[in-house]
């Protein structure tokens, strides 16, 4: 069939993954996916013969296994975390598909910014409160700038990736004010899923009272508050 299929997983629960998504796991021959990331449980019930974590290997690893696999006509299924548009890394895998000509079909995930929202039974835009999403990742190894102070300057909903080992160095960096909401969501959707809820001042600190130190979210705005200030019903229902 000469074509991969990239899923997203969703956040954690096995049962996020969309239907689309789980046929095609069901049909899987050979399974790439993302570590400790997934879920076990949607690798465990996956039919595929052959099963690689990705989790360690280089692209010069993980491409000829997809290639060989759909030039045999296999069933070629990449099982990404979350939703694989938001830092999952897809475009160089595509690219060296597609030297080999390759082709890939994206079935989109759940992502754990939507899987927080749920687990806060929050909206991440309010009318009255805030009307955009930011989303953004700190400077690490594979980004040498961040833009974190100058897009918290806008003041609205903001969800920060890949940060929970720099959450102090964050929060330090926010043009919030001290007192807005600040949530840190670990795990979403998972069995071991917590929520640590504060302000910008002292969420880094909570968070770590709290041991959490990686695979978390930070969230920041008052859509995230109990009682939203300012908050203006819906138009729609109104």
């Amino acid at each position: 069939m000469n074509k991969i299929w990239f899923i997203g997983a969703g956040p954690g629960d096995p049962e996020l993954i969309t239907v689309k998504g789980r046929r095609l796991l069901d049909a899987a021959d050979i399974l790439v996916y993302a570590g400790s990331l997934v879920n076990p449980d949607l690798v465990s019930s996956s039919p595929a013969t052959w099963k690689y974590d990705s989790n360690g290997m280089s692209l010069e690893e993980m491409i000829p296994i997809m290639v060989r696999g759909a030039r045999e006509g296999k069933t070629v299924v990449r099982l990404h975390s979350g939703d694989p548009a938001l830092y999952g890394a897809i475009v160089e895998q595509i690219d060296l598909l597609s030297q080999e000509s390759i082709s890939v079909e994206v079935i989109p995930g759940v992502s754990s910014l939507f899987g927080a929202a749920a687990a806060l039974s929050a909206q991440l835009t309010l009318r009255g409160v805030s009307e955009s999403v930011i989303i953004t990742r700190p400077a690490g190894n594979t980004l040498q700038k961040d833009k974190i102070t100058e897009l918290s300057k806008a003041g609205e909903t903001m969800a920060v990736f890949l940060g929970t080992d720099k959450l102090e160095e964050i929060t330090s960096r926010l043009a919030f004010h001290p007192g807005t909401t600040a949530v840190v969501v670990y795990h979403a959707t998972w069995p071991d899923q917590k929520i640590i809820r504060g302000t910008v001042e002292d969420i880094a600190r909570k968070a770590a009272d709290a041991g959490i130190t990686r695979s978390a979210l930070l969230l920041i705005g008052e859509v995230f508050s109990e009682e939203p200030k300012g908050h203006i019903r819906s138009f729609l229902y109104s």
